[in-house]
C-alpha cells in the first residue's frame, strides 16, 4: 500500500527528494522508523546514507559502479533487497492508468490530486474487496 507521494520537477533527481518523501509519511504515535530501507542504485548517495544512519535505519541500497571502483564492494542484504519489488509493483500499478503514465496535467497540484484519488481508491478496495470490478 502506498504511504506517501511527492511531485517534483521532471529534471529533479529522485535522491534529492528522498528525505522529504520519507518524512511526509505520517507514522502513528509510538511507531518507529523501519529497520531497513531498500532502494535502487539511484539512491546510493552520501546524503541518503547519512539520513538513514541518523535514524539508525539499515540501508539496503546497492552501490553504483563508480563507488565500487573508489571504495570497494560493500555487502548487500540480498534477501531484504528482493522486497524492493513491492515498490516497483506499486509504481507499475499506478502507471497502468494512462493518465499517470503520460501526465497530461499542467499543474503539479492537479497531478498530485489524481495520485491521491488513486491511493484512496486502492485503500477502499482493501477495505471492501467484494466491490472490485
Amino acid at each position: 500500500m502506498p504511504l506517501s507521494a511527492l511531485v517534483t520537477a521532471g529534471q529533479a533527481h529522485e535522491s534529492r527528494s528522498f528525505a522529504a518523501v520519507m518524512e511526509s509519511v505520517r507514522r502513528p504515535r509510538g511507531v518507529r522508523w523501519p529497520g531497513k530501507v531498500a532502494g535502487d542504485k539511484g539512491y546510493s548517495y552520501p546524503s541518503v546514507a547519512r539520513w538513514l544512519a541518523d535514524r539508525e535505519i539499515v540501508s539496503v541500497i546497492p552501490q553504483r559502479s563508480d563507488q565500487i571502483k573508489r571504495q570497494g564492494r560493500a555487502p548487500l542484504d540480498r534477501r531484504a533487497y528482493r522486497k524492493r519489488g513491492v515498490i516497483e509493483r506499486c509504481v507499475g500499478w499506478l502507471k497502468e492508468n494512462r493518465h499517470f503514465a503520460t501526465r497530461y496535467d499542467k499543474l503539479a497540484v492537479n497531478f498530485l490530486g489524481f495520485v491521491t484519488l488513486a491511493f484512496i481508491r486502492r485503500y477502499l478496495r482493501l477495505l471492501h474487496p467484494s466491490d472490485t470490478p
